[in-house]
């Protein structure tokens, strides 16, 4: 299974009729089991990338080859949780025919147990994000899209976040795309990391991290860290 990317290029019209260039050539592919990181600053037109990826948005020259026939798992900015609707009800929502038994090993994992019941009102940030998480793991996707899953978290409570969906990442064969600006969430969750220069955004770089996530020192992390951070002072 495969995501084939070959973006020729996006561009806006404004109200006064000017045209406003996004995206300029993006290439890339992802096989299953492969988590593809792109990171970029903010605006760059990675949220825009993401849309043409998933089909949302077909005004743009160049192509996109999703696996046929592919569950999509998606897990917006913002959690999207339907107030009305408890914790597992969300979930469910979006995977009616759910094994129960796969359901509360998710659950587990994401240490949502206690929370099965609660209305997404009564819960915390952190806790909306892990239902959000839950909710495209449950679909068991072919394609798991992560746009900035980590943002606005403190840092203690991003850190085990991180942790749990490395985890979940790890025991399944989907194709995982993940966005963000973050240089840790990207060095600690990616084998490839594409990186992006400001708008329009093009690819500046390819980072491949053959080690195992598991087995990723401190040592290896700053080296990417500091090669990933001179990378981005270079494209501004």
């Amino acid at each position: 299974m495969r995501l084939d990317v070959d973006i020729f290029g996006k561009t806006f019209r404004s109200a006064a009729g000017g045209t406003h260039e996004v995206l300029a050539p993006i290439k890339f592919a992802l096989q299953s089991g492969e988590v593809g990181v792109l990171i970029g600053p903010s605006g760059c037109g990675k949220s825009t990338m993401l849309r043409i990826i998933l089909g949302l948005d077909r005004d743009f020259e160049g192509y996109v080859a999703r696996p046929p026939e592919a569950r999509v798992g998606m897990v917006f900015q913002e959690p999207r949780l339907l107030p009305w609707r408890s914790v597992e009800q969300n979930v469910r929502l979006a995977a009616p025919d759910a094994n129960d038994a796969k359901l509360s090993e998710l659950f587990k994992i994401l240490e949502l147990d206690a929370h099965r019941s609660h209305f997404p009102g009564e819960l915390s940030l952190g806790l909306a994000r892990r239902v959000a998480l839950a909710r495209a793991f449950a679909v068991e996707p072919d394609l798991l899209v992560l746009d900035e899953p980590l943002a606005s978290l403190d840092d203690a409570l991003a850190s085990r976040l991180r942790d749990e969906i490395a985890a979940l990442v790890a025991n399944r064969s989907a194709i995982t795309l993940l966005v963000t600006h973050n240089l840790d969430d990207a060095i600690r969750l990616g084998d490839r990391l594409f990186v992006l220069s400001p708008r329009p955004a093009r690819v500046i770089q390819e980072v491949p991290i053959p080690i195992p996530r598991a087995e990723r020192g401190e040592a290896e992390l700053g080296r990417i860290r500091a090669e990933l951070a001179a990378l981005q002072l270079e494209s501004k």
